[in-house]
């Protein structure tokens, strides 16, 4: 092989190298979720009742769970206590969910360019006939940097964005969206609280119809 030949086979796998990395980085860094994907998420759960569980005991719990949700529905954001917030945690564990990797800019609450997608698609699936009406609950999560304090307002600042969003751009019902923020309380990646997948949005279908429905 000549000179001539070894110079140029080596600047095509560098080319090569580079284009793969390029491709990697942009895989990685595009954590948008399309509407369909959100919609398969949040749908509800078939009902599935174990031999000693009575329809009776189902209807009970779904009656208080419906009670607690009256009592937070349209209440702002900043005014749920800790109580409040760990018991809509509690009881989001079992519903329908998906976390969106939604960002914002830098200790802000505005959405940033890069999540737009996400959003708009996320707007898309709560306004499907098979989701539109029900409850949701969106919880605003950020990553473990800074104060709790601070955090704790941002958290709250950004579920209130989204929710904003949605009601003005898709014209979804705010009594059907109900906001909390976890600060840095309920980290996703406890290890390294400083990734990025920490600062996400939670949305959960709560299966819980409003009365006008």
């Amino acid at each position: 092989m000549t000179r001539f030949d070894r110079f140029f086979g080596l600047k095509a796998m560098a080319l090569v190298a580079a284009l793969s990395m390029t491709a990697g980085l942009a895989l990685a860094g595009d954590n948008n979720v399309s509407a369909n994907q959100i919609l398969d998420a949040l749908k509800p759960k078939p009902v599935t009742r174990g031999l000693s569980v009575a329809p009776q005991a189902d209807t009970a719990q779904q009656a208080k769970e419906s009670t607690f949700l009256n009592t937070v529905r349209n209440r702002a954001t900043r005014s749920l206590s800790m109580g409040e917030r760990e018991q809509i945690a509690e009881l989001a564990a079992t519903k329908p969910k998906i976390d969106l990797e939604i960002q914002f800019d830098y200790n802000s609450a505005d959405i940033a360019k890069t999540s737009m997608a996400s959003v708009q698609a996320l707007g898309k699936a709560l306004s499907d006939p098979v989701l539109k009406g029900s409850t949701f609950v969106v919880a605003g999560h950020t990553d473990a940097i800074g104060g709790e304090e601070f955090n704790q307002g941002l958290s709250e600042r950004r579920a209130d964005t989204i929710k904003k969003y949605l009601v003005q751009n898709y014209g979804l019902n705010g009594s059907d969206l109900v906001t909390v923020g976890y600060g840095k309380s309920k980290l996703k990646d406890t290890a390294n609280g400083a990734n990025p997948i920490n600062r996400r949005v939670q949305v959960v279908n709560m299966e819980t119809k409003t009365a006008s429905k």
